[in-house]
């Protein structure tokens, strides 16, 4: 009688654990998304990845490499930035893969970079816009603006309109802009930018900047219209990186509380990564220019981010705020 007993409870229990466990690898593969299927070789083609020395960036170039194509990592750590690209060439066995220093908190190092690059490259087909800060202290940069909105969006607007015409020279060409599901809630505050005159929190000014990530992607698609240019944001997903690292350090409580869950339900770097080779390779994505990806399909953005007005009024502020011409 006892063994029949045994034997009901493991055969109930066992059946309940084989459940779960199949229940928790769909699961896994659900948070894991879409996988960019893509086989494009990139041979004679030269991408330049912002903030490639780790997380999705790393992962990134090193999808990059793998098909052939000459990389330029932008990095503003150049020491992580030489060790990582020592792994992309061993592991890719393309030794066309070159670090160069880009501290976006600056103009005038996005200016410097700028200027080497347009002396040295004959040619830039791809520019991901990937390096950013998330849920920082209110630092301020250099130039006298809020460090989320200067690095995310400020940065890299400067960064794109003085390469454009190394990516006009190398049409047709891309830019991804990775940005995140966070826009949604997001709005810019074109009358406090920076939260001089509002008590600054890191989770508003961080939305902010990545709504204006969208904004940017969308007003350059339409003044690009024809041009050979086409550009993308996307939402890599949520994902376990070094970029969380500021909440942690806010709610040190949570590092202990999420180490396990985040094996579960967050994405790794390559699972994140694949939205942004997604957008950067993909034939035929022309036709989706402005548009908005998450998981290696369009979606939608929230209504703030599909607002021409703010996205063109975004611009000029952005333009005059970096010292150039708004293109008009």
């Amino acid at each position: 009688m006892w063994e029949e007993v045994v034997s009901s409870a493991f055969a109930k229990y066992g059946a309940v654990v084989l459940v779960i466990g199949f229940g928790l690898l769909a699961l896994r593969k659900w948070i894991a998304g879409g996988t960019c299927r893509s086989k494009a070789h990139l041979v004679g083609k030269t991408v330049l990845i912002t903030g490639a020395n780790t997380g999705i960036g790393k992962e990134t170039a090193q999808d990059m490499a793998r098909r052939g194509a000459r990389v330029i990592m932008a990095c503003r750590d150049l020491s992580r930035a030489q060790h990582s690209a020592d792994f992309i060439r061993r592991t890719t066995r393309n030794g066309n893969v070159m670090v160069r220093h880009l501290d976006l908190a600056s103009l005038y190092s996005v200016r410097q970079f700028a200027k080497e690059i347009n002396a040295t490259e004959e040619r830039l087909d791809i520019l991901i816009n990937n390096a950013g800060v998330m849920m920082c202290p209110r630092w301020v940069t250099e130039d006298g603006f809020e460090t989320q909105l200067a690095v995310n969006h400020l940065g890299h607007f400067l960064l794109t309109n003085l390469l454009m015409d190394l990516l006009k020279k190398s049409r047709p060409s891309r830019v991804v802009n990775v940005s995140s599901i966070a826009h949604k809630g997001g709005k810019i505050d074109f009358d406090d930018l920076f939260f001089d005159k509002r008590p600054y929190s890191s989770l508003v000014s961080y939305r902010q900047s990545k709504l204006a990530n969208i904004l940017f992607s969308r007003e350059l698609h339409h003044r690009m219209r024809g041009s050979g240019i086409t550009s993308y944001s996307l939402h890599p997903g949520v994902i376990r990186t070094e970029l969380g690292r500021h909440v942690e350090s806010w709610f040190p409580f949570l590092r202990s509380i999420l180490m396990l869950p985040s094996y579960m339900f967050m994405k790794t770097p390559r699972q994140g990564a694949q939205t942004s080779i997604y957008c950067a390779v993909t034939e035929g994505l022309e036709s989706k220019s402005g548009c908005y990806f998450s998981d290696c399909r369009e979606k939608q953005t929230s209504p703030e981010g599909r607002d021409d007005v703010a996205a063109r009024r975004l611009w000029e502020v952005s333009a005059r705020l970096v010292g150039i011409s708004d293109g008009d």
